[in-house]
């Protein structure tokens, strides 16, 4: 006889796969232990840079019942973005992440479809969904969910798909089974921390953000420092590189979501059509995308800065 913790489990699961999620792993609401007095090291540290609000709510970060009442159960999953097809190698870079629509539209619908199917199928659940974009360490819970395991350049890393992916979460008031964290795979491997053009990992698993390019690039609102100048290798948004190395990452297979395709004119853009975008041209091809986040002025002082 299947319990109903179970029933409601596997009902979940099946709909979250059916939904396009990579995966979908569950554990307990709780105070995250193991991760309180690491980002509590890691912001005395400032390695934050100006994420200031990477300061607030810091124990809504670490207790999800503090976030949403009641809860007991936190459900990850994982949306694969793989692409099929890349820039041209004569480009300015993109993280391959902010090729198409902005996933947290995409997830945000997906996530909205999953919470509603709960409430038909199981009744009065409450809880809310979450797409990086609230104090919820995402990762933490991901690897908790046995979705993965934090790599040493501090992205969550799967054996069968590596880390093109993103993570959201449903924090809801029921309860469920629990699945099991997975081991970590990283072995003797360096390869992230030895290609991080800017040495952002500054040891296996701690990275400073105010060194990493896409923290540069995207979150730094002044000017990017100069001692960063020759060190930027061509990413104008985001980086990939320490994705792009790892081992893993042979077994990533491009994506499903066709909102997650590349405008048509963005990767044939070789440099010179980057230095000399418009702002129209900008609104155009980056319309729903996550680029926006920088404004068009953000984007030209990267490229700005890259030519120098």
């Amino acid at each position: 006889m299947i319990d109903n913790k179970t029933k409601f489990t596997q009902l979940i699961k099946t709909e979250a796969k059916r939904l396009g999620f990579l995966s979908c792993g569950v554990s307990k609401a709780e105070f995250l232990e193991e991760e309180a007095p690491r980002l509590e090291n890691w912001l005395n540290h400032n390695r934050h840079g100006d994420m200031r609000y990477m300061e607030n709510h810091f124990d809504k970060r670490i207790d999800p019942t503090k976030l949403v009442e009641g809860s007991k159960s936190v459900v990850s999953l994982l949306l694969n973005y793989f692409p099929s097809d890349t820039q041209t190698s004569k480009s300015f870079k993109l993280s391959k992440y902010a090729y198409g629509t902005d996933y947290h539209f995409v997830i945000k619908d997906k996530l909205k479809s999953l919470l509603h199917f709960i409430q038909d199928e199981i009744g009065a659940v409450n809880g809310r969904a979450f797409v990086d974009s609230a104090p919820v360490l995402d990762k933490a819970w991901a690897a908790k969910s046995g979705l993965g395991w934090i790599g040493k350049h501090s992205n969550l890393l799967t054996q069968q798909v590596g880390s093109f992916y993103f993570i959201a979460e449903l924090i809801i008031d029921l309860e469920l089974d629990y699945d099991m964290p997975t081991t970590d795979h990283c072995g003797t491997c360096t390869a992230c921390i030895d290609a991080c053009p800017t040495e952002a990992i500054i040891e296996p698993y701690v990275v400073d953000g105010s060194k990493c390019i896409s923290y540069l690039t995207i979150e730094l609102k002044d000017n990017i420092p100069m001692e960063f100048k020759g060190k930027m290798d061509n990413w104008m948004f985001g980086c990939d590189v320490c994705q792009d190395v790892c081992p893993w990452n042979r077994f990533s297979k491009p994506h499903n979501e066709p909102l997650f395709n590349p405008h048509p004119e963005l990767l044939g853009m070789t440099k010179k059509d980057w230095e000399e975008i418009t702002e129209d041209t900008f609104k155009k091809v980056f319309k729903k995308s996550a680029v926006k986040r920088t404004k068009f002025s953000g984007l030209k002082r990267n490229i700005n800065f890259l030519k120098q």
